[in-house]
């Protein structure tokens, strides 16, 4: 990614543009980077976007949990002194969306979810990742995606080096329970912000029933669907992602 990453002692961010601010929150496995095309789009049509590394393996253990990533969220709005915000997240990340609005809606105007835990995923395709076994992540990070080439080999050695990182590893096994232990369907109902759900048709970790969930469940919520995409939509169709979501803004008049 191009733009510059701001690092101080608590936070590392890209924050691009200006104007209505959004708060892109990446998943377990994604980085920064898969949402370039998200922070090449909306700035110069009016909006301010910015991206925090959310502290996935900084954390103490005990504290590795949604619970914990939604308060850090928070308190990154409170330190960029903002207000009225919209929330991106993928998988994790809007899981930590999710949680963050239910937790603070006063500092959230509008949600915007794709591919998002909170009622059911199959991390890593059902099975524990098996260290040392290439082919095999090679094979689960395909499995993301419609298209198999989108997990290009970079993607493919960094999910590698995750899962044959016991540090990462244990976290990520301690995310994934805090995932199953924060299911979201009895706090949606009561959830009023303006909610954008945007899913891949062909999505296997998050399965279209999920975002259908999601749609039924959430009070003021616009389901849009992808054809030919898996879990990450705003990384395998960019361009019609981010007029999906541009129209939608622009609708609801964010």
């Amino acid at each position: 990614m191009a733009h510059k990453l701001n690092k101080g002692e608590k936070y590392s961010y890209l924050d691009i543009g200006e104007g209505t601010p959004i708060i892109i929150l990446h998943g377990l496995m994604g980085g920064l980077s898969n949402f370039e095309g998200v922070s090449n789009f909306f700035p110069p049509k009016g909006y301010r976007v910015l991206i925090p590394e959310l502290p996935i393996y900084n954390m103490p253990l005990l504290k590795t949990n949604v619970k914990n990533f939604s308060k850090y969220v928070s308190e990154f709005i409170d330190y960029k002194g903002l207000k009225d915000v919209i929330l991106l997240g993928n998988s994790l990340g809007g899981h930590i969306g999710l949680y963050c609005t239910k937790s603070f809606p006063e500092k959230i105007k509008a949600l915007v979810i794709t591919g998002s835990s909170g009622l059911y995923e199959s991390a890593m395709g059902g099975s524990f990742p098996k260290r040392g076994d290439y082919e095999y992540i090679k094979q689960k990070a395909e499995n993301v995606f419609y298209d198999p080439a989108v997990a290009t080999k970079e993607i493919v050695d960094e999910v590698f080096a995750s899962v044959n990182d016991r540090n990462k590893l244990i976290r990520t096994l301690a995310i994934a329970k805090s995932a199953i232990r924060h299911n979201m369907a009895k706090d949606l109902p009561k959830m009023n912000t303006p909610t954008c759900i945007i899913w891949g048709e062909n999505d296997s970790v998050t399965p279209p029933e999920v975002a259908t969930e999601f749609h039924e469940l959430l009070p003021d919520s616009d389901l849009y669907w992808i054809e030919k995409c898996g879990h990450a939509a705003m990384m395998e169709h960019p361009d019609l992602f981010n007029d999906i979501l541009h129209a939608w803004l622009q609708e609801r008049k964010f």
